[in-house]
């Protein structure tokens, strides 16, 4: 029973000690600028995520708004990887996604409040953020509708023969919609250059996906042959790996990948929808938020590393807490979208009942 027991000990220790290697060995792949890089862009999403929350405690900010809270190695590391020309398109999800592309958090927080000089004028919001210039082909609020769009711009980029590829985010729940199979199937068939990833954070709006499906989500690719894989989204280095792997499988001609981030949300689906005490448990979100934050996760592997003091963190923090308070003061001084604008790119007219009719009769 001992010689079984020290056996046991040591199989522990050797396992322990790879893991140790492993992690050591993922760290030495970056430089230490990278890897704080990395943590100051994660701290900016959760910085700004919180203002936005705070904007629209106090109605500066109307409409829907989805926060990114919890989930931020999914922004940080699925996007970084990427070239500045590749595209990314995504759900309503979006801030974090926005600035991980390079939108600036004073043209994210202007859209989120409504101003002229917002990154869609205005006129979006916090679901539709937009920017041609960094390749961020918005937000959409339709579940699963940018899934075909992402099918459509790896099109795009096959036929007009570009080294792009396309990133599309989504969320768990719009791997049920057919628009998300028929894309699937276009993808696989003209081996179109995207990585479709989806952020599984358990939950879609209320229901736990467990609930709505039979199959895990990385097995839905595999009726179209599109490789399928997962990565635990709470650790930015693995996001990171996984997507970078992809993107050069891509390049080199591989066709479509399919990736589930496992994930978790520590807010609501929205504004509008409580944090807990309906479908999930205060105590299940605290125990996440506790032990799985990717900010916390990161630090304290940096800490460990000895990449990273106290005083360092500290100093990023405050820098990117300037940055995101200037945003919602710029925010706060743009002006809104005039009566004009808000009628720019309306390419149909109401008449004056405000009736619109499709057979000519408003002519007569």
């Amino acid at each position: 029973m001992a010689d079984a027991k020290t056996a046991e000990q040591e199989k522990e220790a050797v396992e322990a000690r790879e893991a140790q290697a492993a992690a050591e060995a993922e760290l030495d792949a970056f430089s230490p600028e990278a890897l704080r890089k990395l943590l100051r862009e994660m701290l900016l999403y959760r910085r700004f995520e919180e203002k936005a929350e705070e904007a629209y405690a106090i109605g500066k900010i109307g409409g829907f708004c989805h926060l990114h809270i919890g989930q931020e190695a999914v922004a940080a590391g699925a996007i970084a990887p990427l070239r500045d020309d590749d595209y990314v398109i995504t759900a309503y999800r979006e801030h974090t996604q926005a600035l991980a592309k390079g939108m600036s958090p004073r043209d994210v927080m202007a859209e989120l409040y409504g101003k002229k000089t917002g990154c869609s004028g205005g006129k979006g919001g916090s679901m539709h953020l937009f920017s041609v210039d960094r390749a961020f082909l918005g937000g959409h609020g339709i579940v699963g509708g940018q899934v075909p769009l992402a099918a459509g711009i790896g099109w795009a980029i096959k036929y007009r023969g570009e080294d792009r590829i396309c990133v599309c985010f989504m969320g768990d729940a719009a791997v049920n919609q057919g628009a998300f199979h028929e894309a699937m199937n276009m993808s696989a068939v003209w081996e179109l250059p995207v990585i479709y990833v989806v952020e599984n954070n358990e939950y879609g709006m209320g229901t736990a996906f467990s609930r709505v499906s039979a199959t895990d989500i990385v097995q839905r690719s595999c009726a179209y042959d599109i490789p399928g894989s997962w990565v635990y989204g709470q650790d930015v280095l693995q996001v990171y790996k996984a997507t970078e792997s992809l993107a050069g499988e891509i390049r080199d001609g591989g066709g479509p990948r399919f990736l589930e981030v496992r994930t978790y949300r520590f807010k609501g689906h929205s504004m509008s929808d409580p944090v807990s005490g309906t479908y999930r448990s205060k105590d299940e979100v605290e125990e996440k938020a506790d032990r799985e934050d990717p900010i916390k996760i990161f630090r304290d592997r940096l800490f460990e590393a000895e990449l990273l003091t106290q005083e360092e963190l500290e100093a990023i923090d405050e820098e990117v807490q300037g940055e995101v308070d200037d945003a919602a003061q710029w925010a706060e001084e743009q002006p809104a979208p005039t009566e004009e604008d808000l009628y720019a790119h309306v390419y149909s007219q109401m008449n004056e009942s405000g009736r619109l009719f499709l057979d000519g009769r408003e002519r007569g």
